[in-house]
């Protein structure tokens, strides 16, 4: 029997061998529909889940994109640490993360992340196939999904749905396939994004991802429709009005990451993560802020400068948490980007990261620079699995390694509320100076390290 592919048509009852493709804006507007919400993503008891390859599993195209992400290993997996803040912002996700009592505090967030992104190496370094490394790998993740989404219904704090699964693989492989030109992320060889796109679909497949769920499609364009769409329609206005916990969360994560990269720190995560979901006024170059005055001027009207609702420039989503204040955007506010309210709040530190961030990625843009901070990524991540040190200073030397196959921990520290966090004190000049001092010898430290292990 002969099949037919239509894009976006809905077969007849009595077409059998049609298949229906949906378009982007079908898989968005399921995505986001209560049905999706309603459906569990995995069955209620861990023998009921049948984890087999797709039928449209392809192994080449796998492995290509599993090279793919070893090419461009370190902006990838900055870009995950920017998706996870994203994705933190979503009610529902952050409810059944909170919930599970695993990522609220500092030693505990170590403990799951560390473990999360060991899970995500082991599947683009191993074999796919049943019995191999990340094989249980996958089976061990979509275990604890199980888990915790019935802990989370008997809780009443939620569940881990079809939609929650998507919208989290957003934060693995969204950012960096919709803003590869930021992450200086280039194809080495002709369908490279199509590949690491097909492998990102297919480990949501076997995580419980449903095929109409899927966020990773077909082709790069496709895909790239639909991660914008899912920016525009949802992170942005999560993001624009954060749930609770929100802050204690991004800032537990930024911990964790200070053990790989020791000059990131959450006011610069969760500006940056603001700014690539275009929350209006989170700008940083030059264009950003011609954008943004374009549209205020638009909004106004010809009027005199009158604030404008940060709610008016953003797509409104039923899912988001509702507005608990009113942020006004002022024309005469965005005249220069260092004077723009967002990022003049932020402190000194994160503004050196931020300009630090912008000149590594310029230099990992070139053909030595990638291959050099590539090697500098491996030798960090062999520290972090083997010694790592810092945590070994922080929690212990017992506590310090991670074994992914085994449960994480749980603490019932309840987190910090949001307000907590926005009741900052003003940055003083010696406490800047202090930074600024740290970080030059962390930057010294890190031209060493590259240093010996190039020559």
């Amino acid at each position: 029997m002969k099949t037919v592919l239509r894009e976006g048509i809905q077969p007849d009852d009595g077409a059998e061998f049609l298949i229906f493709i949906p378009r982007a804006e079908e898989v968005v507007k399921g995505i986001l529909s209560d049905q999706a919400y309603d459906i569990p993503s995995d069955p209620d008891t861990v023998e009921e889940a049948d984890m087999k390859l797709p039928d449209w599993f392809d192994e080449n195209k796998f492995k290509q994109g599993c090279r793919f992400f070893w090419d461009f290993c370190l902006p990838h997996t900055f870009s995950m640490f920017i998706g996870f803040v994203g994705a933190i912002s979503i009610p529902t996700i952050i409810s059944v993360l909170v919930g599970t009592q695993k990522s609220n505090t500092p030693y505990t967030a170590y403990k799951r992340y560390v473990s999360t992104y060991l899970h995500v190496l082991s599947w683009f370094s191993n074999d796919l196939k049943p019995g191999s490394v990340s094989w249980r790998s996958l089976n061990t993740v979509r275990n604890r999904h199980m888990r915790a989404g019935k802990s989370a219904r008997l809780k009443n704090q939620g569940k881990v749905s079809q939609r929650d699964l998507a919208l989290t693989m957003f934060g693995f492989v969204g950012f960096s396939v919709l803003n590869p030109h930021k992450f200086h992320i280039t194809q080495l060889n002709s369908g490279d994004m199509e590949a690491y796109i097909h492998a990102w679909s297919v480990i949501g497949s076997l995580l419980g991802t449903q095929d109409r769920y899927n966020i990773c499609r077909k082709t790069f364009d496709e895909t790239q429709q639909v991660l914008q769409m899912l920016v525009d329609e949802m992170y942005t206005p999560c993001l624009e009005n954060v749930p609770e916990y929100f802050e204690h969360s991004a800032r537990v994560l930024s911990q964790v990451s200070t053990v790989f990269v020791s000059f990131v720190d959450a006011d610069f995560l969760i500006y940056w993560t603001k700014h690539l979901c275009n929350v209006p006024g989170y700008i940083y170059t030059e264009g950003d802020r011609i954008d943004l005055q374009k549209k205020l001027r638009k909004l106004q009207n010809g009027a005199d400068d009158i604030g404008i609702d940060s709610m008016e420039l953003i797509h409104k989503c039923e899912l988001a948490t509702p507005p608990t204040r009113c942020r006004l955007l002022y024309l005469k506010d965005y005249d220069t980007v260092a004077d723009s309210p967002a990022y003049k709040n932020l402190p000194f530190k994160s503004k050196f990261n931020m300009a630090l961030f912008y000149v590594s990625m310029g230099f990992y843009s070139t053909f030595i620079g990638r291959h050099i901070l590539n090697l500098y990524y491996k030798f960090l991540m062999y520290l972090a699995q083997h010694f790592p040190y810092i945590a070994i200073l922080r929690y212990g030397f017992k506590n310090a390694f991670v074994n992914m196959f085994k449960e994480d921990d749980k603490d019932p520290t309840p987190p910090k509320l949001n307000s907590e966090y926005y009741m900052k004190n003003k940055e003083t000049w010696y406490q800047a100076t202090y930074n600024v001092l740290m970080l030059c010898i962390v930057c010294c430290y890190c031209f060493c390290c590259i240093a010996s292990l190039v020559y």
